[in-house]
């Protein structure tokens, strides 16, 4: 029994499909792990949707900005943009299960001895803090407000946490920085408008993993969202987001071994 670890699909359904061809996976004896991002600028969103829920307990995975989006969409009057690809699941039969589903996915999964994620973790957060900070949303996210609760996330401040942080504050924070964070401070600062190599950050920001004070160093952490990551080396981080639904790669880790496997996606 193995347990694969995949980065950001993005709607590319024949790719996944391929990869997990390669990685000769078997729903009686292993188990997949998603990144987030499973929706959304692919062509093939519902069918991923639907094949990931389908799987039951034979997968887990962690919400990304692109989920949450959806998620928004389908619940509050904020309609997609021009750029968004996940219109069939909005008009699917089944569209209130398939979102039902997304509303019970944790941001974080503590699981073995890696922590998935879709962005990542603040430095000024350990694990036990992290997993915390996940399921304080995750019940948000089963409330009776839920629609007004989603509308008031789409806000890019606080940009700096306390523990004096109202409820919503809190929230936003949270969300922010394990589905949008790249660059921020070592006091845990977000910062949004650069998107590039990580190599290239911001005056007084560096990427997330690369502060040396950061309180998980010394946890194993499997993360997406950010495509320039690819052959990035750096003690006990594995990015996985290879840039799939832009023509590059979709990737998957064997947990056990950290063995790398990947298919083109051209």
């Amino acid at each position: 029994m193995s347990d694969y670890i995949i980065g950001d699909i993005q709607g590319c359904y024949i790719h996944l499909k391929e990869l997990l061809n390669k990685i000769k996976f078997s729903i009686d004896k292993d188990r997949l792990f998603f990144l987030g991002d499973v929706v959304n600028r692919g062509t093939d969103s519902l069918m991923t949707l639907r094949y990931i829920k389908d799987l039951g307990s034979n997968a887990e995975m962690v919400l990304g900005n692109h989920d949450f989006h959806l998620i928004t969409c389908a619940l509050t009057s904020k309609s997609p943009s021009n750029k968004d690809t996940f219109g069939e699941i909005l008009a699917a039969r089944d569209r209130n299960e398939l979102i039902d589903f997304l509303l019970q996915q944790p941001l974080v999964i503590d699981h073995k001895d890696a922590i998935l994620v879709h962005a990542g973790i603040p430095p000024i957060w350990d694990k036990g803090m992290s997993i915390r900070q996940s399921m304080k949303v995750q019940e948000r996210l089963q409330s009776s407000n839920l629609g007004e609760f989603l509308t008031l996330m789409y806000n890019d401040n606080p940009k700096t946490w306390s523990e004096n942080l109202s409820d919503k504050d809190d929230s936003r924070y949270t969300i922010n920085a394990f589905m949008r964070m790249r660059f921020c401070k070592q006091d845990g600062t977000l910062e949004f408008k650069h998107k590039g190599n990580y190599s290239s950050a911001p005056d007084g920001f560096k990427a997330w993993f690369l502060h040396r004070s950061r309180i998980t160093n010394g946890d194993n952490i499997f993360f997406g969202h950010w495509s320039k990551l690819d052959g990035v080396k750096h003690p006990n981080v594995f990015p996985l987001d290879y840039g799939c639904v832009w023509g590059e790669k979709l990737s998957a880790i064997r947990l056990k071994d950290k063995a790398l496997f990947s298919v083109r996606c051209q």
